[in-house]
């Protein structure tokens, strides 16, 4: 796979080594175990979207888009249900996987999606730089924008959820800073939920300085924890806040330089 390489992590599930950033792409404890885990059961995901007539969502770094096929997958229980939205994802990816090297993983499979060996193709196969737009579902469209987050456009309509999934703050620092969480606050609603695998103190902080709210949860396949985030504090009811003044204080003093 060029300069990554498949693994097959302790649910079965595939991820991918990256050599550009020298870490994987999910957890290898469980690719899909840890994306319910982080972006889906903690966040109560799946609750929110019952009942609802549209819901916007965004991923920070598409990867090999696993996020998108758990949705994929919980949204067609949804249907079944008759409780469908019509959601938009809009996902950006700076390095997108070819069509081949997605076409070797195994997530749409062990996910049980229809279509799984045509999904590949469908969502990697025509993409341009900038903003593409898929038909994954009748109730679910991906927008993913290929190039830098600093480069996106704003959404049409603010976002309720941010799956916040890049690289750690170790190799991919650019995306882990007080700017862009303060224009991901620009882009949400008020009730906005912000899920990341990440629990740095020094990410912590840069969310307080853009005016986020912040919690811990535990983390998925034996990490210690996990952050939840939000701008409206009642949203955090059942978390365990921090001090988000304090650790703000903090970050302003330098003590994560």
């Amino acid at each position: 796979m060029s300069d990554n390489r498949i693994h097959t992590s302790k649910d079965g599930s595939h991820t991918v080594w990256s050599e550009r950033f020298r870490q994987y792409y999910h957890n290898p404890n469980g690719a899909v175990a840890e994306s319910h885990h982080v972006f889906f059961d903690t966040p109560r995901l799946l609750d929110r979207l019952r009942g609802e007539d549209t819901f916007e969502i965004f991923e920070m770094g598409f990867g090999t888009g696993l996020n998108l096929l758990v949705l994929a997958s919980l949204v067609k229980e949804l249907d079944q249900q008759g409780k469908t939205s019509e959601i938009t994802f809009r996902s950006v990816e700076a390095f997108p996987l070819s069509p081949d090297q997605a076409s070797e993983l195994n997530h749409a499979r062990q996910l049980g999606l229809p279509d799984a060996d045509e999904l590949p193709e469908l969502i990697f196969g025509h993409l341009e730089p900038g903003l593409n737009t898929i038909e994954l579902l009748p109730s679910l469209k991906l927008e993913l924008f290929v190039g830098p987050f600093s480069e996106m456009p704003p959404p049409e309509r603010p976002f309720r959820a941010i799956l916040f999934d890049p690289f750690s703050p170790d190799v991919n620092p650019d995306l882990w800073t007080p700017e862009v969480f303060e224009k991901l606050a620009s882009w949400s609603a008020g009730d906005v939920i912000l899920s990341t695998y990440g629990a740095a103190s020094s990410a912590r902080a840069a969310m307080a300085v853009a005016g986020w709210r912040v919690a811990r949860a535990t983390g998925a396949l034996g990490k210690r924890e996990m952050t939840i985030a939000a701008l409206d504090a009642d949203q955090l009811v059942g978390y365990k806040k921090v001090n988000s003044e304090r650790l703000a204080e903090r970050f302003r003093r330098g003590e994560f330089d």
